[in-house]
């Protein structure tokens, strides 16, 4: 019995060590492409500008008063629920862009005062100035396509 045991832990020493091996010899060919760092860079700048235009890029018309409504209820909706699993970074992104929308912005701020924790309450009101201005871009991205057209 012990003699398997001991035949059984070399077996999956050596395919471990094989494993391990594999992974390196491909990582080194992937590494070694000619191409390899350009696609790299080109796939971290096209997440930062996913990640810098994620709001803009969903903003609604704000001329309609129902895409409005159904923009911040999906906002209000969203940062709660990440909020309550613990992500508070894109928890606070979603309610600054609900108050950054909503039409009695210090009336939902003090409502948010009294039910989130001071520390998170801090990030929204910190955040805030950026996320307006980002909305006031995508405001006036919104008006020049508007112009254009006409």
């Amino acid at each position: 019995m012990l003699l398997v045991g001991k035949t059984g832990a070399i077996v999956a020493g050596v395919f471990g060590a094989a494993f391990i091996g594999y992974c390196i010899y491909f990582d080194r060919k992937r590494r070694s492409a000619p191409d390899f760092r350009v696609k790299l860079r080109e796939r971290r700048r096209k997440q930062q500008q996913d990640k810098g235009n994620d709001c803009i890029s969903k903003l609604p018309d704000l001329k309609d008063v129902e895409a409005v409504q159904k923009f911040f209820l999906e906002e209000v909706q969203l940062g709660e629920e990440l909020l309550a699993r613990g992500d508070y970074e894109k928890g606070v992104d979603h309610l600054s862009n609900a108050v950054s929308v909503c039409g009695q912005p210090q009336q939902l701020l003090q409502v948010l005062q009294q039910t989130l924790p001071h520390p998170v309450f801090q990030m929204l009101i910190q955040r805030l100035p950026a996320v307006r201005q980002r909305f006031l871009a995508g405001m006036n991205a919104q008006n020049l396509v508007e112009d254009d057209v006409e």
